[in-house]
């Protein structure tokens, strides 16, 4: 037994569900795979001990699926880079990290382009970055809660030493379910910075396409 990139897709969408039910045939519709990859992905996770399976349905185990994500995901995983394209941001420049306080400083790199997912229906050009699974685009499309995650996941597969150690805080938060505002406080301190106020935490709202976060990052990185 060995793990797919496309199984830490299905555990991802799972974790963006926040213990909602579901079933193999919506994770399928969701995620743009089958019915059969979604129900071999689990049982791969569940093997693996990444989940916990009762009667055909579970949920991740956290501490099992944050230390292969934050540990292990980087080298069986590491993501190919390209040339210029149009597709969707990713990594420190997709929400998750660059919609947290102080990020325009930390993480912002003014003179490079972003990290991007190739699509053909992105409407942001930068250097290629290879997502986990050839679905990811449409899944994060469909979801801005997966979309966030994926990034994060991305900003630990291949990014810089600042980037990896936010969003390792940032996922580590995410996995356990912790409050928006606590996961702030947690994070804020550890850069040195001052908390600032309610209005400056708050993230970009997250529609159930991913829409709307992926605005702010257009206009950012839009060619002219």
């Amino acid at each position: 037994m060995s793990l797919k990139p496309q199984d830490i897709c299905v555990l991802l969408k799972i974790v963006a569900l926040e213990g909602t039910p579901w079933s193999y045939s919506q994770l399928a519709y969701e995620l743009g795979m089958s019915a059969s990859e979604v129900h071999a992905g689990v049982k791969r996770a569940a093997e693996a001990s990444l989940m916990r399976l009762e009667e055909g349905w579970g949920t991740p185990d956290p501490e099992a699926l944050e230390e292969l994500l934050v540990h292990g995901l980087k080298y069986v995983f590491a993501p190919v880079r390209g040339g210029l394209a149009r597709g969707i941001p990713t990594s420190f420049a997709a929400p998750g990290l660059s919609a947290l306080p102080g990020s325009d400083t930390l993480l912002a790199r003014p003179d490079e382009p972003p990290p991007v997912w190739p699509d053909e229906e992105g409407e942001v050009r930068g250097y290629e970055f290879s997502p986990l699974y050839k679905s990811v685009p449409f899944a994060a499309r469909r979801d801005a809660k997966l979309y966030e995650l994926l990034a994060l996941v991305d900003a630990i597969r291949g990014g810089s030493t600042e980037e990896r150690e936010a969003a390792t805080r940032e996922l580590r938060a995410r996995l356990r379910n912790q409050p928006p505002d606590a996961r702030v406080l947690s994070l804020v301190p550890r850069r040195g910075m001052a908390t600032g106020s309610r209005a400056a935490a708050t993230r970009i709202k997250r529609g159930s396409n991913g829409q709307e976060a992926q605005r702010v990052y257009r206009r950012r990185h839009r060619d002219s």
